[in-house]
């Protein structure tokens, strides 16, 4: 695990929606950043000048201050360049959706977040990654019922119009969330390093995938019960892939569907996160 001096030189990319949602706490991890390191400040205004921002990093470790779309955004673009693997990534989370970021470790106050930047260490981490080039940081889950949608102003989604463009530049285009419907009983294959878990013949209630550590991704099944209340199934392994009519699922924050077939595979250590320093 890798930790830093406090002479480090820090790129720190302000996402548009952090600013727009939450300038205050925007304001002071700038103020905590620019204390305790060199900071060079960016402050895009669309997706080309996000990917710019951080590809010019140079020696500079970047810092996001953003939401889980941020973060993802990052971590996409530096998979997609190939930079991922040797790119220690910061992020001092601000915005709407924080559940992501949270899961990981990172605190979710602006002043903790900004001094992990600052005293944290980097931690690897493993991710999934799918045959058709998503990324998976915490997990997964199918069926998925539809997420809630914070409500925002005219003015704010008007402020925010590169954000769908850039969410079709770098994920596959997700279904619309009002037309996923309400989760339910469904009939998957299930394959775990080659192995059926679970076949079309039996109902499954819910699916969850989960990157773990040592290149392993740990899934639980849930059968539907028929009389007897029915356990989960469990396994362990490096590739699931999961076949059946179509199907929904969510990946970390966001929605994908419908699909017939989907295939993830575990990179281990595949990415580096600055967490605060274990004791």
């Amino acid at each position: 695990m890798a930790t830093f001096a406090m002479s480090d030189q820090l790129l720190v990319i302000i996402d548009p929606g952090a600013r727009q949602t939450d300038g205050e706490s925007v304001r002071i991890a700038k103020d905590v950043l620019s204390a305790g390191a060199a900071a060079k400040v960016c402050l895009p205004e669309g997706p080309e000048e996000f990917a710019r921002a951080l590809g010019r990093r140079g020696s500079r470790r970047p810092v996001v201050v953003g939401d889980d779309a941020a973060l993802m955004r990052a971590v996409t673009l530096l998979h997609r360049e190939r930079e991922l693997a040797g790119c220690a990534l910061s992020v001092v989370p601000v915005g709407e959706t924080l559940s992501l970021a949270a899961s990981l470790g990172v605190p979710t106050g602006a002043v903790a977040a900004a001094r992990a930047v600052l005293d944290g260490a980097e931690r690897r981490l493993d991710l999934l990654a799918d045959d058709s080039g998503g990324l998976v940081l915490s997990g997964l889950a199918i069926p998925s019922a539809p997420a809630r949608v914070p409500a925002r102003t005219p003015m704010a989604a008007a402020a925010r119009p590169w954000y769908r463009s850039l969410v079709r530049t770098l994920t596959p285009r997700p279904t619309r969330l009002s037309a996923i419907p309400a989760p339910g009983p469904t009939r998957l294959r299930v394959e775990v390093d080659g192995e059926a878990l679970v076949d079309l013949d039996q109902p499954v209630e819910s699916l969850s995938l989960t990157p773990a550590s040592g290149g392993l991704a740990e899934l639980e099944v849930h059968p539907l019960s028929v009389g007897a209340e029915a356990g989960p199934l469990r396994a362990s392994g490096r590739t699931v892939t999961v076949t059946g009519p179509d199907f929904h699922y969510r990946a970390d924050a966001s929605v994908t569907g419908p699909v017939r077939r989907r295939t993830w595979r575990v990179a281990e250590g595949a990415w580096g996160l600055v967490l605060p320093a274990r004791p």
